[in-house]
């Protein structure tokens, strides 16, 4: 395995280990400054989450300047970003930080584009990731920071960044799900 599928492999590695600290109670008080309050557990998961969530592009560069980008990679990479992302979903609406529906939303467009990919793999294709799919998960991972941190620094004017970074995220993901089918919906049609 080369190294930027290990670093693929680190990221699915991290996603318990962030859902642990997320949804653990450490009985311990949370940090407070004025309007914001956050829990040390939330701190490290949010430290975990960026670390791996930066790892989506560092593996993709260095396949890239490498020529390391293999069928694997290119599975394995969307594989990680969908674990990562549907896991700090999941937890977050368990911590009634976000609504249900935003996760189900988010969470069945990455079912449905993974089995599009399915389609595609026996098809003897492989789907890379779009520019739309691009956003689509940066967006997202800005909403989960925000959320993560408790709408961090935007608690001091006040401005619900993480509200409104929850529902761009909603909706840029509903677009490049869309953006997938229609550009590949000779799968479908082949298939059927």
């Amino acid at each position: 395995m080369n190294l930027a599928n290990r670093i693929t492999m680190a990221r699915i590695f991290l996603v318990p280990i962030i859902m642990f600290f997320l949804l653990i109670n450490l009985d311990l008080p949370p940090i407070k400054i004025e309007h914001f309050s956050i829990t040390y557990n939330q701190i490290v998961a949010v430290l975990i989450f960026i670390v791996a969530a930066s790892t989506d592009s560092l593996d993709g560069y260095i396949a890239r300047k490498r020529k390391l980008v293999t069928n694997l990679g290119k599975l394995l990479d969307p594989l990680a970003d969908k674990l990562l992302v549907t896991a700090v979903l999941v937890s977050l609406v368990e911590m009634g930080k976000l609504d249900a529906w935003i996760a189900v939303v988010i969470i069945s467009r990455e079912f449905a584009v993974t089995g599009l990919r399915q389609i595609a793999l026996l098809e003897g294709q492989v789907i890379a990731a779009s520019k739309w799919g691009k956003w689509k998960t940066g967006v997202q991972i800005t909403a989960i920071i925000a959320l993560l941190l408790n709408n961090f620094p935007f608690t001091f004017i006040p401005f619900k960044f993480d509200l409104y970074a929850s529902w761009a995220a909603a909706l840029i993901t509903m677009y490049s799900g869309y953006d997938y089918f229609q550009k590949n919906k000779h799968l479908i049609q082949y298939s059927a």
